[in-house]
């Protein structure tokens, strides 16, 4: 089977760029699953309803995101209502949501995807090595395509889950950092790796920012507004050939694809 991920979508121009660019991806590629990390979809920060049902009329399974998905308060609300809208799971008990929703291709296929948040410069959370074996011992069996979102700032960090978890999940990638990295493999045992996936937003930024605002803050050491930019729009993404029966990874494939507004 074929499983796309497309990396962060990051304010209007992402959100435009992937209702434009993803039907044709999904069908140049006989894509059977499709995973979408939303959670800058909302001026860079968070997801709201209205944006929750933009993506609704595209063809998207399921949607993983990180730090970020606390930044609005409907959208907050939206991940005790919407099973396939995760969160990371390794935030404490009591917060709403899940970081695991097990979906179905069209011909039944179970497909489980993780949501994990890495600590290293981040937040103190639960371990996401203790974490990701607590959310595989739950996974029923016959679940073998297992996806999982590593939502971290560190590469050290992100490159370790990948092998602690080479050859137990189908896929490990890396997001959060909005730059991608050339460095798509399969590692020994069969789960296929990427360190960050990219944003699918506007590159002529600081990360998805005007690049203006972002230097007049190093340059200041003021607080300054920031404002997603809006040039040079790209679609960020990975694609996975994985066989079902195994779960195991054939082949890994990066998608940077330009949008043309």
């Amino acid at each position: 089977m074929k499983l796309l991920f497309v990396g962060d979508v990051m304010g209007k121009p992402g959100r435009r760029a992937l209702a434009e660019l993803l039907p044709g991806l999904i069908d140049r590629h006989r894509i059977d699953y499709t995973v979408v990390n939303v959670e800058n979809a909302a001026g860079g920060g968070g997801v709201t309803a209205p944006i929750m049902r933009e993506f609704e009329e595209l063809p998207i399974d399921c949607y993983s995101s990180g730090n970020h998905i606390w930044d609005k308060k409907d959208g907050v609300a939206i991940l005790s209502e919407e099973p396939r809208l995760l969160r990371p799971a390794n935030y404490p008990e009591g917060n709403p949501g899940s970081g695991v929703y097990i979906g179905e291709t069209p011909i039944g296929i179970k497909v489980a995807t993780l949501n994990i948040e890495g600590r290293v410069f981040m937040k103190n959370l639960e371990s996401p090595f203790t974490c990701a074996d607590r959310l595989l011992a739950e996974l029923p069996d016959e679940v073998k395509v297992r996806f999982v979102d590593f939502h971290a700032e560190a590469t050290s960090e992100k490159q370790a889950l990948g092998f602690y978890l080479d050859g137990r999940v189908s896929a490990v990638v890396g997001t959060h950092t909005h730059v991608p990295t050339a460095d798509e493999r399969i590692l020994p045992n069969g789960t296929a790796y990427q360190t960050d996936v990219g944003m699918t937003g506007p590159y002529e930024s600081v990360i998805g920012m005007r690049y203006d605002r972002v230097i007049r803050r190093f340059l200041t050491q003021r607080r300054v507004a920031f404002e997603v930019a809006k040039r040079d729009v790209r679609l960020a993404g990975v694609i996975f050939d994985i066989d079902e029966a195994t779960g195991k990874a054939r082949g890994i494939e990066r998608v940077l694809e330009k949008y043309e507004s």
